[in-house]
């Protein structure tokens, strides 16, 4: 079973799949904000990470990426103790390096906009070179879900034909 064909009516997926997976971002702190879900959804399921999301985005300064690079030791703890998000040392620390990577790199929409064209192969090596926590899945699952690697979508899906409509 597809995402399309399960995500129809749900009543958390449902709008997730309707109006953001697969359609293309352009937003930096977006992007970051859905590199930060991928990286902690790894082992846990998609419906986790979507009712967590709001706890997320305030635990995190709303993905603000200078901000997050501004983390210290003290954010960190406060992190850990959050319970709305998933207090993983290791996804945490990921979130904060990755934010301060971002910012040498300049725009990450531009960034990724520079690497168009790639197999999912040689994005995940990119990946793998330029931010931590990044596997194969993560990066795919990234890549997918912001409309740069296909798939995110059946072809009959209306989603699908909205973002095509949107190309």
């Amino acid at each position: 079973m597809s995402y399309c064909d399960f995500a129809h009516d749900h009543p958390v997926h449902g709008p997730y799949h309707d109006n953001e997976y697969g359609f293309p971002v352009r937003d930096d702190d977006a992007l970051f904000e859905r590199l930060v879900l991928e990286i902690n959804q790894a082992g846990l399921s998609w419906l986790t990470i979507l009712k967590k999301r709001e706890a997320f985005r305030e635990a995190f300064a709303g993905f603000d990426i200078a901000r997050v690079a501004r983390f210290t030791a003290r954010d960190r703890q406060r992190l850990m103790r959050n319970e709305g998000i998933i207090r993983n040392r290791l996804k945490i620390d990921a979130a904060i390096e990755n934010a301060k990577r971002l910012q040498s790199l300049g725009s990450f929409a531009e960034w990724l906009d520079a690497h168009r064209g790639l197999s999912k192969d040689a994005w995940v090596k990119l990946f793998r070179k330029t931010f931590v926590f990044t596997g194969g899945e993560i990066t795919g699952s990234f890549l997918m879900s912001v409309g740069i690697l296909p798939g995110a979508h059946d072809p009959d899906c209306p989603a699908a034909r909205k973002i095509a409509r949107m190309k």
